[in-house]
């Protein structure tokens, strides 16, 4: 096989093309890797839609990959032929800047992205850096696909807003990264309140069914306020919504890469030590923990699954929420 199919973006705003190409070839401490799961994330609309704005071009997207090594390049001994891997967001950094040596590789200032600034797994095949590899058990791909970006992300913004140190916890927008984060919120004891687009009651069911204590609309106030709430929905009139949302000392943490302008909010909402932040990128230490950790809770992902030249029709689908979890590629 010297050809594979590719689902590739030309310029923003464009749908995806469906193309053969020339099978990649890994170059030294790369991998070519066969894709067996792709998982659609909303990073994706956000990179077709233009938002994110320095794409490598043309593009396969795509960042929640698992399958298998197919071929090694030049020097790589970490890995073999035929073992499963998964491979996320980031994508490769340089390792030698002093973020990189302080343990903040998500910050290097030459990182590499898949799916953004490398091509990435709408495709058959795809090329990966090795050190940006996880070994992953052979089990289910499909269901494996979520973890990679949004269980990987939900995990690093719930640690980064203190982790199993809160009691209540809420998660605005109810998509793939909450509904894996509500399982690892349970399981450790805290009560996790969910907020929907207003009137979602599906979506809201789906959180109490899921183990949520409350779920309602992100235009509703909690039934009592929140030690910490993690934001996955990208609507910037959400921060002060949540910063009204938490207790004194507590912390509001954005998940996401990209969100709409944030409104002015008096500065109450923020006094008494309420924190703000967000969450960039992620590193290889969150992918080995959240990676071990997720079947020892069990973390059961929800998926939907489309062949690879749908790709368009579950972008579309993730837009307009008409998901109940995540929507899965399956070349």
């Amino acid at each position: 096989m010297s050809e594979m199919r590719a689902m590739r973006l030309h310029a923003a705003g464009q749908p995806l093309q469906l193309e053969r190409l020339p099978l990649p070839e890994p170059g030294p401490g790369e991998v070519r890797v066969r894709v067996l799961a792709c998982g659609v994330c909303r990073t994706d609309l956000h990179v077709l839609d233009g938002e994110l704005s320095e794409p490598r071009l043309p593009l396969i997207p795509g960042h929640e990959i698992v399958g298998e090594v197919a071929a090694l390049g030049e020097g790589v001994t970490s890995l073999a032929t035929g073992q499963r891997v998964g491979v996320p967001w980031l994508g490769w950094t340089c390792g030698e800047c002093d973020l990189c040596r302080g343990g903040r590789e998500n910050l290097c200032e030459r990182a590499e992205f898949t799916g953004y600034t490398r091509d990435g797994g709408y495709a058959e095949y795809c090329v990966a850096d090795a050190r940006y590899c996880f070994p992953l058990p052979a089990e289910d791909a499909q269901a494996a696909a979520p973890l990679l970006c949004a269980g990987l992300i939900g995990y690093r913004t719930w640690r980064l807003a203190g982790g199993e140190a809160n009691q209540r916890l809420g998660l605005y927008g109810f998509g793939a990264a909450a509904h894996i984060l509500v399982q690892l919120a349970v399981a450790r004891g805290q009560s996790a309140y969910a907020f929907t687009r207003p009137g979602d009651t599906q979506a809201q069911a789906f959180a109490r069914r899921l183990g949520a204590v409350w779920a309602g609309g992100s235009d509703e106030a909690p039934p009592e306020p929140l030690d910490a709430a993690l934001l996955f929905a990208p609507v910037g009139a959400l921060i002060p919504t949540a910063l009204a949302a938490v207790r004194p000392g507590g912390a509001v943490v954005s998940g996401g890469i990209h969100m709409s302008d944030i409104p002015a909010f008096p500065y109450r909402l923020l006094w008494e030590e309420r924190r703000l932040s967000s969450v960039a990128n992620l590193t290889r230490r969150d992918g080995e923990e959240f990676l071990a950790l997720a079947p020892e809770v069990p973390i059961r992902t929800e998926t939907r699954a489309y062949p690879l030249e749908e790709a368009n029709q579950a972008l579309e689908d993730l837009r307009e929420g008409r998901l109940s979890g995540a929507a899965v590629l399956i070349p």
